[in-house]
């Protein structure tokens, strides 16, 4: 980051403290950084405490121009390698997504040419809003970078989704911006979600993924310059903006589309739960209770990974994900040799911020000959870039 030019916008909400400590950080990381505060915002912090830190004039008022020869709006606008909204409240989120510009930093918003990053922190139920998520898809689908919200207890009471990532998280995901083309040109097949198993037309067996984790590899891949294939079983998620979307149900299915892929992947990620097993026997018509026990015969399904492992080339990179429950690092290691896999990323999903469809992950990055990487807990996007740069770590070494 040294050298850049990082405009950070404030708004009104009790986490604008934390964006003291992220400019504190991002000053610490080489930044030019300069601060937008809204009147808002200016109730939960004070402009002198950002003055201090980034040691630039702090902007509040869309008519202070401190300095006669520029339009303060127009100057940061043109200036900024990057805008980051932190905390972006439900409000600014709203008129970013309508073009609305009544102060300096929606002002400011409208004039960037500069990629910005939105960090939504707000209540749970404000979150979830339809209304706002409408206009973060919209902001997404218009090329705005998102930071997911971090999920626990929140300033108002309420537990959930909504809380502004940790400040040193924002610096990763704001320096893997600046690393957004070091996978230029490489091409990345992704599998997410958890496989059906049909027993008739309306029951099948499955498991609790949410295929978040998959999802959020996909994007980061991409915003990274990667050439994204996503395999992806049923889930309720959006398909990240430019990735090549096959839908699937089953492991069979999963199994077929992988296969016919593998050829021209460089890179495999199997972050996808696959069913172990699937009924000998799909009834073609809804099965009709009968007696107290019922009984259905399974069969082993394909080993997707496995099979994998045997077809790929010197210069294909595997990756596979252990979900369990105990000896977790011993089960990576083992998968990763059984498997002939090159990253096994590990987590035990009883830990609280690791299971499934939260947006939180404790992982471990087991790799041959080398110490197991254990992760503290982070969000899904940064576990997605950690999980990036080790493959490209693998990369590099067989270059």
């Amino acid at each position: 980051m040294k050298g850049k030019t990082i405009l950070v916008g404030v708004s009104g909400g009790i986490a604008a403290f934390k964006a003291a400590s992220l400019c504190s950080a991002l000053v610490k990381e080489g930044a030019d950084v300069h601060v937008i505060l809204t009147e808002s915002a200016t109730k939960f912090i004070t402009p002198l405490t950002f003055q201090s830190l980034v040691k630039t004039p702090v902007i509040t008022d869309i008519f202070t121009e401190p300095n006669p020869a520029e339009i303060s709006h127009i100057a940061l606008a043109d200036k900024a390698d990057l805008v980051v909204v932190a905390p972006a409240t439900a409000n600014i989120i709203g008129k970013a997504a309508h073009g609305l510009a009544d102060d300096m930093l929606s002002t400011t918003l409208l004039a960037t040419r500069a990629p910005v990053l939105f960090a939504p922190a707000m209540n749970v139920n404000m979150y979830n809003n339809p209304i706002v998520q409408e206009n973060l898809t919209k902001l997404r689908e218009r090329g705005y970078l998102l930071a997911e919200p971090g999920e626990g207890l929140l300033a108002c009471g309420y537990t959930g989704k909504g809380r502004l990532p940790e400040p040193e998280e924002l610096v990763e995901i704001i320096r893997a911006f600046w690393q957004q083309q070091d996978m230029k040109g490489i091409r990345i097949l992704v599998t997410a979600g958890g496989t059906r198993e049909r027993i008739d037309p309306v029951r099948y067996l499955t498991n609790d993924s949410s295929g978040k984790m998959g999802y959020q590899l996909a994007a980061e891949a991409v915003r990274r310059g990667a050439e994204v294939t996503l395999v992806s079983a049923a889930v309720g998620l959006t398909p990240p903006p430019k990735v090549r979307l096959i839908r699937v149900e089953s492991a069979i299915d999963m199994y077929e589309a992988v296969l016919a892929e593998l050829p021209g992947i460089e890179v495999v990620i199997k972050a996808a739960a696959v069913a172990d097993y699937r009924p000998v026997v799909q009834a073609d018509e809804k099965i009709k209770k009968t007696e107290d026990k019922m009984h259905i015969e399974l069969v082993r399904n394909p080993d997707i990974l496995a099979e994998i492992g045997r077809r790929k080339t010197e210069r294909q990179v595997i990756v596979g994900f252990a979900a369990e429950t105990n000896h977790t690092e011993a089960n990576a290691l083992e998968k990763l040799h059984k498997k002939n896999a090159d990253l096994i990323v590990a987590n035990d999903v009883t830990q609280e911020g690791a299971g499934f469809s939260v947006d939180t992950n404790i992982v471990s990055l087991v790799r041959r000959d080398r110490p197991v990487r254990q992760l503290p807990i982070m969000s899904k996007q940064s576990v997605a870039n950690a999980v990036l740069d080790e493959i490209l770590s693998i990369r590099r070494e067989r270059l």
